[in-house]
C-alpha cells in the first residue's frame, strides 16, 4: 500500500511538473536565468560609515546598546567596555545599498540617499573584493550619485532606453535587500510617468518588483538585460515592500551622469513659472473639451517666463514638441532641456492656441516665496459663499510689485466657495482672466457672467503661492 501511494505521488508530481512547462509555454513565462547570470558580477554592494565620535558634558551619556546586540558582542569581546559608556569606541553608523558599474573605468552609479553624509564609501564586489569609493558628485534633486573605484576586470552593464517601456512589461532586479546580496525579484511595469511629492524632476518607472530598504541604487532590467531604471523608492506604511516600488528612468540618470562626470554638479533647465494641474472645471472654464496641460498660475519676477511672451492663465500644451499631459510632466521635461536653447511652446490663451519661442534659463539653486502680510479689513460683502474685503494699502503694495490688485477673502460660509476650494485669508486677484480691482469691480463683474458657468479665479494663497480655482457662478 505504501508503496502504490508512493508511486502514485511520484506520477502527481512529475504530471504537475509536465503541465507548469506547458502552461509556461503557452503563456510565454519568462526565465530570467540567463539574464542574472549575464549581469550578476556587475552589482555591487554600497555600505557606508559615518564616525560620531561621544561627546562630554554635552546633553546624556550614549545609549547603551539594546540587550540582543549587546549579548551577541559579549560572545566575541566579553564584558569589558560595554557596560561602560565612556570605555566604548566612537559610533560608526553604516548604511547599505546597492549600485551597478557603469563604465570599464570604474564608474558606479547608486542614490544619492544611499552615500548622504557619508564619511567613507565602501564598494563590494561579486567576486567579494572591497574597494574604497571616490564620491565624484551626487544630485539630491534626482537622488543619483555617481562613484569611482579603481579596479580592474569590471564588467558594465548595458544601458537601454527607459522611453520605450510599456506598461505591462517584465522588469527584474537585483540588489541586496536587508544586505542579503544578489537578491533578484522580478514584476512589471505598472505606470510609467509617476510624479511623488517633492520629486518634481524625475517622472518615475513604477513596478510591483519587490524592494526594500538595501535595494536602492540598484537595477532594474528588461528582458534584454538592459538597465532601465535605478531602484530608489517604495511606498509603505509599515516600512517593507507592499507592492509599490519607483525607479528612476535611465534616461534621467545619463544626463546627471554626464554631468556630474563633467563639472560634479546638475544644472537644469528653468521656466520661471508656478503652474498647476487642469482638472475637469477648469477645462470648462477656459473652454477645452477635456483636461490636459499645465496651468501657469504665477511668472516668477525676473525669471524667464518675465521676459518672453508667456502670461498667467496661458495653459501650456506643449515644451519643445513634448506633449504635456498634466502639469507633472512639465518640470521634468523643462529641467532636462540644455541650459540656453532656444525651443518652442504651445499654449491656449483665452481659448486660442498659439505658438511661443523660449529660451531655456538655468535653474537657480533656491527659489523664496514671498509672505503676504495679513491685516483686517473695515468693508466686506458676502458673495457665492463667501465673505470678501478690499486690500489694506499694505497688502496692495506688496501685490502692486507684481502689478496685482485682488480682494481678500475673510470667511467661507458655503457653496460655491466651499466646492471651489477658498480658503479663509486666500487672495483672489483675477477672474475670467481679469485684473480685480475691488469688491465693487468684482460684484459687477459676476452681474456679466451666465448663471451656471464655471469662472477660473486666479488665487494668492498665505505661503505666496498662486493656483487656479474654478467656481460656479450663482
Amino acid at each position: 500500500m505504501k508503496i502504490i501511494i508512493k508511486n502514485l505521488t511520484l506520477s502527481l508530481a512529475t504530471a504537475f511538473i509536465f503541465i507548469f512547462q506547458i502552461y509556461a509555454s503557452d503563456y510565454n513565462l519568462p526565465d530570467f536565468t540567463k539574464l542574472v547570470e549575464d549581469n550578476k558580477s556587475s552589482i555591487v554592494n554600497i555600505s557606508t560609515v559615518r564616525k560620531s565620535a561621544s561627546k562630554k558634558n554635552q546633553g546624556s551619556a550614549p545609549q547603551a546598546p539594546n540587550d540582543e546586540l549587546n549579548e551577541f558582542l559579549k560572545k566575541f569581546f566579553g564584558d569589558k567596555g560595554f557596560n561602560n559608556p565612556d570605555k566604548r569606541p566612537p559610533r560608526r553608523s553604516q548604511s547599505m545599498g546597492s549600485g551597478f558599474i557603469y563604465s570599464s573605468d570604474g564608474y558606479i552609479i547608486t542614490n544619492h540617499h544611499v552615500i548622504a553624509d557619508a564619511s567613507q564609501i565602501i564598494v563590494k564586489l561579486n567576486d567579494k573584493r572591497e574597494l574604497d569609493a571616490e564620491l565624484i558628485g551626487s544630485d539630491p534633486s534626482s537622488d543619483i550619485a555617481l562613484l569611482k573605484i579603481k579596479a580592474r576586470n569590471l564588467k558594465p552593464v548595458k544601458v537601454g532606453d527607459s522611453q520605450k517601456l510599456k506598461v505591462g512589461q517584465w522588469v527584474l532586479a537585483i540588489g541586496s535587500p536587508f544586505g542579503f546580496e544578489s537578491t533578484v525579484t522580478a514584476g512589471i511595469v505598472s505606470a510609467i510617468g509617476r510624479s511623488l511629492p517633492n520629486d518634481n524632476y524625475v517622472p518615475f518607472i513604477q513596478t510591483d518588483v519587490a524592494i526594500n530598504p538595501g535595494n536602492s541604487g540598484g537595477p532594474l532590467f528588461n528582458l534584454s538585460g538592459e538597465v532601465v531604471g535605478i531602484n530608489a523608492q517604495i511606498f509603505s506604511r509599515s516600512g517593507g515592500f507592499m507592492g509599490l516600488s519607483f525607479a528612476i528612468p535611465m534616461d534621467v540618470a545619463n544626463n546627471v551622469v554626464t554631468q556630474l562626470k563633467k563639472s560634479g554638479k546638475v544644472s537644469r533647465g528653468w521656466l520661471g513659472v508656478y503652474i498647476q494641474e487642469v482638472t475637469n472645471n477648469l477645462a470648462k472654464s477656459f473652454g477645452m473639451k477635456k483636461p490636459s496641460g499645465a496651468l501657469i498660475s504665477k511668472i516668477i519676477p525676473d525669471g524667464p517666463a518675465s521676459k518672453a511672451d508667456l502670461k498667467v492663465g496661458d495653459i501650456i500644451l506643449t515644451f519643445d514638441g513634448k506633449k504635456i499631459k498634466s502639469s507633472s510632466s512639465l518640470p521634468p521635461i523643462v529641467g532636462n532641456t540644455r541650459i540656453g536653447k532656444n525651443v518652442k511652446l504651445e499654449i491656449l490663451r483665452k481659448g486660442v492656441k498659439k505658438t511661443i519661442r523660449f529660451k531655456v534659463m538655468e535653474l537657480p539653486a533656491q527659489q523664496v516665496s514671498r509672505k503676504i502680510n495679513k491685516q483686517s479689513e473695515p468693508k466686506t460683502k458676502k458673495v457665492l459663499g463667501m465673505k470678501i474685503s478690499n486690500l489694506s494699502e499694505k497688502e496692495k503694495k506688496d501685490f502692486g510689485k507684481d502689478g496685482l490688485y485682488g480682494i481678500k477673502v475673510i470667511e467661507i460660509t458655503s457653496n460655491p466657495a466651499s466646492e471651489a476650494g477658498l480658503l479663509k485669508n486666500d487672495i483672489i486677484y483675477q477672474i475670467s482672466g481679469t485684473d480685480i480691482k475691488s469688491i465693487e469691480h468684482f460684484s459687477k463683474l459676476l452681474k456679466k457672467m451666465k448663471k451656471g458657468d464655471f469662472a477660473p479665479l486666479l488665487v494668492r494663497r498665505s505661503q505666496g503661492s498662486s493656483i487656479y480655482l474654478a467656481i460656479k457662478i450663482e
